[in-house]
């Protein structure tokens, strides 16, 4: 079991740790709805260095990357950053993953910590040209690789450029970066001007990072921080003394997932790829597919899965109180009791309602249908037969939800 650089920091604040994804992780340090509060009313800071962080480099290297993705890398422009995904060519989701231009012919990519072997494996084969990228023209190769170096920013062997993530999220993270720079920090202008998606290189209080405004909480103020993992611990510790005043608190997994799913985001395993086999488009991200695009992996594969959907992701909430939460793989139904879904995941949103997200039927998905979850682990009277049931057995009952939007519209 790996650990982060900032373990003994996260005993010291007592978190309670849990294995996820081969490392020691903090799932909470007090409770997980008051962490969740905390991000939505002021900030919450989550060690998220656990995550891959790859970086391409050379010659055309925007080429290379526009072949694995989906997303249009041309369009980026240095200093930005978008959303995107790795399709295999039968177009199943590899992972999903934040691609980041930080000069002309240098980009990073931050992945999922569960798929980090993975992703490393799939690109460089890619790159040898030892995989079918294209079933339609098996010869075919993807552009650029002569020239891509692919770089893990996390293997020791980088020195002095190694680096982690943490994640600063919530309303009030900008004003403790600027907490932690001096009145005449040449920081703090670039800082202020900062638009979402945008990354820049500085010193924050005496600390060599890169800023991103970029997070996975729904909070349109968010903020990671990419530095070396030596100096997480101490940069962790500086923006907590900082922060406390205005209301952060370390964050751990359990408030990082309620906040995702309140704010409608996918998780790989639930809502992209996992047992429903989910892509962008089933997810409800099909705008960060970009089918003008001549090629990129797996795109024909998406374009017929496309032709043929019938389903989509909805957000939901229970109707009812002092109910099991939905679990991943409940089964949905609509009010005459057909099947027209399933739950991909469900947690408490702030106001203290269970919320969660299912893959349904089109014709159901409508915000404001009201639908049913039976618990699939709960014994229902199908274990006997109607006839011989008695006065005081019992049977399953479906629990009620109402579609509600598909994302948590929280305007900056």
């Amino acid at each position: 079991m790996q650990r982060t650089s900032l373990y003994d920091l996260h005993l010291g604040l007592r978190a309670k740790m849990v294995p996820f994804a081969g490392w020691e992780m903090p799932v909470r340090y007090n409770s997980v709805q008051e962490e969740h509060l905390a991000v939505r009313r002021a900030a919450g800071l989550f060690d998220v260095s656990h995550m891959g962080l790859f970086e391409f480099t050379g010659d055309n290297v925007h080429l290379f990357l526009n072949t694995v993705a989906a997303n249009d890398v041309s369009l980026l422009k240095v200093g930005r950053a978008h959303y995107s995904f790795l399709l295999d060519p039968q177009g199943h989701v590899v992972d999903d993953v934040y691609i980041y231009r930080l000069e002309k012919n240098r980009y990073w990519m931050v992945v999922n910590a569960a798929n980090n072997d993975k992703d490393w494996a799939w690109l460089n084969a890619v790159r040898e040209g030892r995989v079918c990228i294209d079933p339609e023209r098996p010869w075919s190769r993807a552009l650029g690789t002569e020239t891509v170096s692919i770089r893990d920013m996390r293997n020791p062997a980088g020195g002095s450029e190694m680096r982690v993530q943490l994640a600063l999220q919530g309303p009030r993270s900008r004003d403790i970066l600027l907490a932690l720079l001096e009145p005449d920090d040449a920081l703090i202008e670039p800082l202020l001007e900062m638009k979402r998606n945008e990354i820049l290189h500085g010193r924050l209080a005496g600390y060599d990072l890169y800023l991103a405004r970029t997070g996975y909480t729904g909070e349109p103020m968010a903020f990671e921080l990419f530095v070396h993992p030596a100096a997480a611990p101490a940069l962790w510790s500086a923006l907590l003394e900082e922060g406390r005043p205005l209301g952060l608190q370390p964050a751990g997994l359990g408030a990082r997932d309620s906040l995702r799913i309140e704010a409608g985001l996918p998780l790989y395993g639930h809502e992209l790829a996992g047992p429903l086999d989910l892509n962008p488009a089933d997810a409800g991200f099909d705008p960060y597919v970009k089918l003008y695009k001549p090629f990129f992996v797996g795109k024909a594969a998406y374009v017929a899965h496309e032709q043929k959907r019938q389903a989509r992701l909805i957000r939901f909430e229970l109707e009812e109180e002092r109910v099991r939460m939905p679990r991943q793989g409940d089964v949905v139904v609509n009010r005459k009791g057909r099947v027209v879904g399933a739950v991909t995941s469900a947690s408490v949103d702030s106001e203290g309602r269970l919320v969660g997200l299912a893959y349904v039927q089109k014709q159901v998905s409508t915000r404001g249908a009201r639908l049913g979850v039976f618990q699939l682990d709960a014994r229902t009277w199908a274990d006997k037969p109607l006839g011989e049931l008695k006065a005081g057995d019992r049977v399953q009952l479906h629990d009620s939800i109402k579609v509600i939007s598909r994302f948590l519209n929280k305007k900056e």
